[in-house]
């Protein structure tokens, strides 16, 4: 055998263990039950944005079958907590964030943020849950390591 058919050969096998591993990660992304795994990822201030965040959550259950063909997450922090204050909250986004809950979501505020931004749990809409992780971000890296596709709208 040739050098060039050697590395021809050692390359369409590197292809083939690329292509397997692809698509063995693409497997991990649904629970052992078969949901889909999915984590939104909410920080910015902009309440348009965070009720097209809250309208796509609705569709995306929609579009997979149901709320319960889908595990969605739903992670907020930063300057996005202050549109989730109970006292000032825009009546679209409380109504959007009310039927995502009532569908099954569990969105997490995180407790850094309530922190920093001095309001606790107990001032926000109702639903929310800290983070079970002090840090967002921390929380949010493991849950795309446990295999939730990464959407921030």
């Amino acid at each position: 055998m040739n050098y060039k058919k050697i590395s021809s050969l050692i390359f369409a096998g590197l292809l083939c263990l690329v292509s397997i591993t692809s698509s063995a990660e693409t497997g991990n992304h649904r629970d052992e039950n078969g949901r889909l795994k999915v984590l939104y990822h909410i920080d910015g201030s902009d309440v348009g944005v965070v009720k097209y965040a809250m309208a796509l959550i609705n569709k995306h259950m929609e579009a997979e079958g149901g709320p319960d063909k889908i595990d969605i997450k739903v992670v907020v922090h930063g300057p996005a907590l202050k549109l989730f204050d109970k006292e000032t909250v825009d009546p679209v986004l409380k109504k959007n964030l009310a039927v995502v809950i009532d569908k099954g979501v569990q969105p997490e505020m995180c407790q850094v943020s309530m922190k920093l931004f001095n309001k606790p749990l107990e001032s926000l809409v109702s639903g929310f849950v800290p983070t079970e992780h002090p840090v967002a971000v921390k929380r949010i890296a493991d849950l795309q390591e446990q295999g939730y596709l990464y959407i921030k709208p």
